[in-house]
């Protein structure tokens, strides 16, 4: 239900656009680059949404991190994305602020803390989990510290004379706690599944269960698609591997009852 209505919504927005569509060529300028374990700048200057002067290196205490680069004034795709990010994390029994930290960092470096203050306030109240405010953090910047960051990431976007807006793409990045690219993902729904395997992967295996391990051996992911795909020989193995080890407890089980009789008969 949700991809109709995110269909709708686009084509809804058709005839609104359809007099001011962007340049062709503007196309090719945006998307995301993969830099899998590029190391972010972690010394970039930013504002948190009260105002203060921070450091990306601030949001990097020993828990992976989720990036997620929008404009908080964007007409549609940035709130669609902040959406389906949140809706991804709501199952998690992971929580935002405990495992991981979320910074959502404006490209727009005319955006003010205020603005960031607005939109972290709608997302913590929609995640609806306490000790969220203290993770979930919206940033903004001056052009040189957001293009540093989003440069560093891969991310491309670039603002569109004709439309008066940012064209960017969609997608979320999840770091490691040391500020290395560890995974992209894509689009404007994120699978939970994937966001948790991600979040397990980035924090060098601190968090999640052997279950999730286990998952990840299963699971590849695909780059080219920044998601993960079920990769048969390897859960092939795993059942093999359990069957082995099942015969093996049952053949155990059966020469230890088989010898009882004997001793006792003695």
């Amino acid at each position: 239900m949700r991809a109709l209505a995110v269909l709708l919504m686009n084509i809804a927005f058709i005839p609104l656009l359809g007099a001011q569509d962007p340049p062709v060529g503007i196309l090719t300028e945006i998307g995301v680059d993969q830099k899998l374990d590029a190391q972010l700048p972690l010394d970039a200057a930013l504002r948190d949404e009260d105002g203060r002067a921070v450091r990306l290196n601030d949001y990097f205490n020993g828990k992976p991190v989720i990036l997620s680069f929008v404009y908080f004034e964007c007409p549609m795709l940035c709130t669609m994305t902040l959406n389906g990010l949140v809706h991804s994390l709501k199952p998690l029994s992971f929580s935002i602020g405990k495992e991981f930290e979320v910074v959502s960092i404006s490209i727009d470096p005319s955006e003010t803390p205020s603005l960031a203050s607005q939109k972290k306030q709608t997302y913590v109240k929609e995640y609806g989990r306490a000790g969220a405010a203290a993770g979930w953090h919206f940033l903004t910047g001056d052009q040189e510290s957001i293009r540093r960051i989003t440069d560093a990431a891969g991310y491309r976007y670039k603002w569109d004379e004709h439309t008066k807006q940012w064209a960017h793409v969609s997608a979320i990045v999840l770091a490691t706690p040391d500020g290395r690219v560890s995974q992209y993902l894509h689009g404007i729904e994120f699978a939970s599944r994937d966001v948790r395997l991600s979040l397990v992967k980035a924090s060098e295996y601190k968090i999640g269960t052997i279950v999730d391990r286990a998952l990840l051996y299963c699971y590849h992911y695909d780059p080219t698609t920044g998601k993960y795909g079920f990769v048969i020989m390897n859960s092939v193995r795993i059942a093999g591997l359990a069957t082995v080890c099942a015969l093996a407890a049952f053949i155990v089980i059966s020469v230890r009852r088989e010898r009882r009789p004997l001793h006792s008969g003695k």
